[in-house]
């Protein structure tokens, strides 16, 4: 008489012990363990430490799915104070001057023979013949000597510790930027036409009218943003070699592109804060084409 194999009752795996089944990800690991919110078997391996307990994979999953992200009063997700894209422009800046000290010899007049100034520095001429566009950008990672890196590097350091944790890297970025370009276009649409002009400045402004735009938002007091702002404002008139209209135009830009952005309406949001941010940028892009015209 042949023996005849025993098939073992479902979710009774062979070797399991009273109180112990199987894994489900794992059919073939017996184990007593349970996750402490779905109460189902999980295997050593499955399982996952908890605030009370231990959980499985799949129920850590849906908690990090379900789970409410902060944000700030912009929209962007609030991932702590931490910042990524301030101490990457200001290296970045730094990185621009050491190379033009370099090329020119000089620590104190890096602009005179340095190849890479030259080719980067707002010089209205060269956009308007030569099409040579990105100066209204590029000009931006220029100074003038250390001491005018030192003052916007500061400046980009404070304002950035506090704009970039609410806005966000992206938005914070947008704003950067889009101030950096308005502050170029302001220089092209009414500065000199034979002054090279170079510095963050304009994003700097920019991000000073963001914060006064932030500020009003959140309806605190503006004083200390306005008298930040008018200290700069009265050093623009009275500093030699100022650029004044690549600082109004950075602040006007970075005002006027927050403003957008905080007052978004809450439905569709981002959406909405992305055509802000395009429609800035095209409305720059045509003043340039506009003045292009009127030069040649």
């Amino acid at each position: 008489m042949a023996d005849s194999p025993i098939t073992p009752p479902p979710g009774d795996p062979v070797g399991a012990r009273p109180g112990q089944e199987a894994c489900p990800r794992h059919p073939d690991r017996v184990t007593g363990l349970r996750c402490t919110r779905c109460e189902r078997p999980a295997c050593p391996e499955c399982l996952r430490e908890a605030s009370v307990g231990y959980q499985c994979v799949d129920c850590v999953n849906e908690g990090r799915r379900t789970t409410r992200t902060a944000r700030t009063f912009v929209g962007a997700e609030f991932t702590g104070p931490k910042t990524l894209v301030t101490p990457l422009l200001i290296a970045v800046n730094v990185l621009m001057f050491v190379i033009t000290a370099v090329q020119s010899g000089s620590l104190v007049d890096n602009a005179r023979g340095s190849s890479l100034f030259q080719a980067l520095v707002m010089w209205t001429p060269a956009v308007a013949i030569e099409d040579e566009w990105w100066r209204l950008v590029t000009s931006g990672f220029l100074h003038f000597g250390p001491a005018h890196l030192a003052l916007n590097m500061i400046a980009l350091y404070v304002l950035g510790r506090d704009l970039e944790p609410v806005f966000g890297r992206l938005r914070f970025t947008a704003v950067y930027f889009v101030s950096l370009l308005g502050g170029g276009v302001a220089v092209y649409l009414f500065g000199a036409t034979l002054s090279a002009v170079a510095g963050a400045s304009g994003a700097v402004y920019g991000l000073m009218g963001a914060m006064l735009v932030a500020v009003l938002r959140l309806k605190l007091s503006p004083g200390p943003a306005l008298g930040v702002i008018g200290l700069n404002v009265v050093l623009s008139f009275t500093l030699p070699g100022i650029s004044l209209l690549g600082h109004l135009g950075g602040l006007v830009i970075g005002a006027a592109l927050t403003a957008g952005l905080v007052y978004a309406p809450a439905r569709k949001r981002d959406t909405y804060q992305a055509v802000v941010i395009a429609g800035a940028v095209v409305l720059l892009v045509v003043l340039v084409f506009v003045r292009t015209g009127q030069l040649l």
